[in-house]
């Protein structure tokens, strides 16, 4: 479901996004670590160790250097984690 943004339009994101929406036009391509904490339902610690560990690619921006991960980097990381889930599913029915 696509959350409103400011002015009532549809943003694009679900709701749960819609504050997160920079304009009303085009949604925000790249995603905060909390986002992907919340999309991910883990901690902050959690999304953290997936960029440090290269298995959520990410960049740093910024003068703070804030990390920020590509939506489209994160729907391959969801991606390949079904598809580990399912390797291992077919392990465990072939034992």
């Amino acid at each position: 479901m696509p959350g409103v943004g400011a002015h009532g339009k549809t943003c694009g994101h679900p709701a749960r996004a819609a504050p997160a929406c920079h304009n009303d036009e085009v949604p925000p391509r790249f995603l905060k670590l909390s986002d992907v904490q919340e999309i991910l339902n883990i901690s902050s610690q959690q999304a953290y160790a997936l960029v440090r560990s290269g298995d959520l690619p990410a960049i740093q921006v910024g003068g703070r250097g804030q990390w920020r991960v590509d939506e489209a980097e994160l729907e391959s990381y969801i991606a390949r984690q079904y598809a580990v889930a399912r390797e291992h599913l077919r392990e465990r029915e072939a034992r």
